[in-house]
């Protein structure tokens, strides 16, 4: 893949990353806002139920803000604060809503606050005052404010874009691995002269002028480590071990059968050859 085409695609990839995470941003922004509606639509029915009201209405949730939500009443009713705190941190819990927010109750009339609570995420933060104090009977509506927006969904729709532009940058670069390969393959930098012949390790070929000579892979193997000590004497144990052992293979007398192998195919070049050294392995001399 060209420098061009590089650059081309991580753009593709930021702009596609970019659109994903404002869409799932809105989304996740509505969702959060209906489950706390009908969070706290439930918290208001178990107030009612705590005051044997089974017939009055809550009335539908407003939203003032993106953090900040009305829950009201049809009827009037008593509210104890610590049943309310408890309520209240349950459901939120439950939810996986921010524990982080400040709850109001005020009155209708005067729109006062009447008993008010600051919940954080570590308990000594927390602010709450006068839990053993009724409210009376009387009408009321409360208020939520998140201090925070929440950070759970985020998270995962951050994940998943980062992600995606993981598996963007991995299959481009798995293109390129691949070209890159198959560039190699066909221009080849890996070549070894051995007198008369060039030696391809990689495509497992000798090339006499122009004449190519297959190579099996274990011939290919056997004529690298010779190459690798010219004129120098192999063990056949290293032989044998480096070219069948290591690959969990025990060989007989493989390595003798695949010696004259290579022999044949050097046959044309008399400055090399392949010299066997009668219990101890063998040589590849060049002249």
């Amino acid at each position: 893949m060209s420098k061009n085409s590089n650059l081309i695609a991580n753009k593709i990839s930021v702009y596609l990353f970019v659109v994903i995470v404002l869409f799932i941003s809105c989304t996740t922004s509505e969702n959060f806002s209906e489950r706390v509606k009908v969070c706290l639509r439930n918290v208001g029915h178990q107030l009612l139920l705590s005051n044997g009201d089974t017939t009055s209405l809550v009335l539908p949730i407003q939203q003032f803000n993106e953090t900040t939500y009305k829950l009201s009443f049809q009827e009037s009713l008593e509210i104890k604060p610590d049943s309310l705190v408890v309520l209240v941190n349950r459901s939120f819990k439950k939810s996986n809503f921010p524990t982080n927010y400040i709850l109001e109750v005020k009155s209708c009339t005067k729109e006062e606050v009447v008993y008010s609570y600051e919940m954080r995420k570590r308990e000594e933060k927390s602010i709450i005052p006068c839990k053993g104090r009724a409210l009376p009977k009387d009408c009321y509506f409360i208020e939520v404010q998140f201090l925070k927006k929440n950070t759970s969904n985020n998270s995962q729709f951050i994940f998943y874009g980062l992600l995606f532009l993981a598996l963007v940058f991995g299959i481009i670069g798995y293109q390129k691995k691949r070209k890159n390969k198959t560039t190699s393959k066909n221009n080849p930098t890996n070549v070894v002269s051995l007198g008369i012949f060039k030696f391809y390790p990689e495509q497992n070929k000798l090339v006499k002028q122009a004449t190519e000579i297959s190579l099996s892979k274990k011939e290919c193997e056997l004529l690298e480590i010779f190459i690798s000590k010219p004129n120098e004497i192999i063990k056949r144990e290293e032989l044998t071990k480096r070219v069948w052992e290591d690959n969990g293979v025990v060989v007989g007398r493989s390595l003798d059968t695949y010696i004259s192998k290579l022999r044949k195919k050097l046959q044309d070049d008399t400055s090399i050859k392949i010299t066997n050294i009668h219990g101890v392995g063998y040589k590849l001399e060049i002249d």
